[in-house]
């Protein structure tokens, strides 16, 4: 991803809460599940990691989008941002066409 794409995705992503939150127990199937439908849906999401640490936090991120084949765009405290393209998404439902 390009910087002017991820600056983008940036500015989208801004105002959007959260829609999935990673426990302390981590990565389930029923979170991955949750976290394709979002992505399938929104295209854009915001993940909340409820791990302690900053190296946790990273990981846990970086397992999401390996996991999901989907892009982390960035992370910034316990929230990550997450992105993967749905050519097919419905306008009404995805942040990038209602945003972008």
């Amino acid at each position: 991803m390009n910087a002017a794409k991820k600056r983008k995705l940036r500015q989208i992503a801004h105002h959007l809460d959260p829609v999935v939150t990673v426990g302390d127990k981590g990565l389930r199937d029923t979170v991955l599940a949750e976290v394709t439908r979002a992505l399938r849906d929104h295209e854009l999401i915001k993940v909340k990691l409820a791990a302690g640490e900053r190296d946790d936090r990273r990981a846990l991120a970086d397992a999401v989008a390996k996991d999901t084949n989907s892009e982390l765009v960035y992370i910034i405290g316990k929230i990550a941002v997450i992105y993967k393209e749905n050519t097919n998404a419905d306008p009404r439902l995805s942040n990038i066409k209602r945003h972008g």
